[in-house]
């Protein structure tokens, strides 16, 4: 049995950013998986996401990226891309690169050995709990990369025969309380 897991990396909060958490959420109500596979909604990880990785066989990620390309496009990198193309400045104190994890993580000898982020191009990152329509476009593309890597890995995967809530609450508008007359 393998150990996989499927996360979803973003600020919920902010736009296309959030797209990571809402398609591990969609797929997670929308398909069973073999067991070992974890499915998990990661938010914005800091210094615990070497522990969320280490000691997996496989890592799927799914993130906003800001490439010079349509939004709702899709790129997809594997764990040498990503060391090829690891930024060399960190923009802040908090939030380690997914390459500096996996180093940290071969750095105490249980690295992930299969590593694939699939990047969705954003169009909006600004304050908002909504995705752009070109990103959510691009949901059923995502998911079948998603899916696509299980396959390559072996991992067994099907569709749900009634899906359940997949709990994306950050959409959902509050309900105002009524008013009352006295």
């Amino acid at each position: 049995m393998k150990n996989v897991l499927i996360g979803g990396i973003g600020n919920v909060l902010l736009g296309d950013d959030g797209v990571g958490p809402y398609l591990v959420r969609m797929i997670a109500a929308h398909y069973e998986f073999a067991d070992g596979v974890e499915v998990i909604d990661l938010g914005t990880p800091a210094l615990e996401f070497v522990d969320n990785i280490a000691g997996r066989d496989a890592v799927i990620l799914i993130d906003s990226v800001k490439l010079d390309a349509d939004p709702g496009s899709i790129a997809l990198y594997r764990k040498a891309d990503l060391a090829a193309h690891a930024p060399s400045i960190r923009m802040d104190p908090h939030s380690p690169t997914l390459i500096e994890a996996i180093h940290s993580a071969e750095f105490y000898a249980n690295p992930p050995s299969d590593v694939l982020l699939i990047g969705i191009v954003g169009a909006s990152f600004e304050p908002s709990c909504t995705l752009s329509e070109a990103v959510q476009g691009s949901l059923s593309n995502a998911t079948r990369e998603v899916l696509r890597e299980l396959d390559r890995l072996g991992i067994g995967h099907c569709r749900r025969i009634k899906a359940a809530d997949p709990d994306i609450w950050w959409t959902k508008a509050p309900a105002l309380p009524s008013e009352t007359h006295v």
